[in-house]
């Protein structure tokens, strides 16, 4: 993988949102057509012949890729979201923040036992939101669920990987 060519193209805002915080902001990797191509290149190497069948790809980062990846792979897409997002019934799942909870949700007739299900986002850091995307996916009863970030946050102590199911096997193209 072309690594130098991700972390050329990627931006560090420090002290944002937040005083400490070193924000990587991976909108610039996805205005250059060279780096969607890396991106999607190094993510469908991981998953071309994991037999995938749908996408969920995290609101709202976690779009570009995944579908992207969906046209390689002939597979669908599924948009998770924040609530009042969707337009016909969902499912949900709660989950705890820094400053409170938040929740999540998909449409109820997304996802079937039958599928093989990619959840994608951007960055690892703490895993909540994804940890709870793999929680509202598992209600589905897929046939395998597989994790996949761009970014690993690693040398901040996040720990990000920790307490994802044994059974989900998570990938990330790069660790900062």
């Amino acid at each position: 993988m072309n690594n130098q060519l991700l972390l050329d193209n990627l931006r560090s805002i420090p002290d944002w949102p937040i005083k400490g915080v070193n924000f990587r902001d991976v909108t610039t990797l996805f205005k250059n057509p060279e780096c969607i191509k890396e991106i999607n290149k190094e993510m469908l190497a991981l998953y071309k012949d994991k037999g995938i069948t749908k996408i969920v790809g995290i609101e709202s980062r976690g779009f570009v890729m995944s579908s992207a990846l969906a046209i390689e792979l002939g597979a669908g897409v599924v948009l998770c979201r924040k609530p009042g997002k969707l337009p016909c019934a969902t499912v949900q799942e709660s989950y705890a923040k820094e400053y409170g909870i938040d929740t999540i949700e998909i449409h109820k007739d997304a996802i079937t036992e039958d599928d093989v299900v990619l959840l994608h986002d951007d960055l690892l850091a703490t895993g909540g939101t994804m940890k709870a995307a793999c929680n509202l996916v598992k209600k589905f009863h897929p046939k395998k669920v597989y994790v996949n970030f761009i970014i690993e946050l690693v040398s901040e102590g996040l720990n990000g990987r920790e307490g994802f199911d044994p059974d989900i096997e998570v990938s990330t193209l790069l660790q900062l």
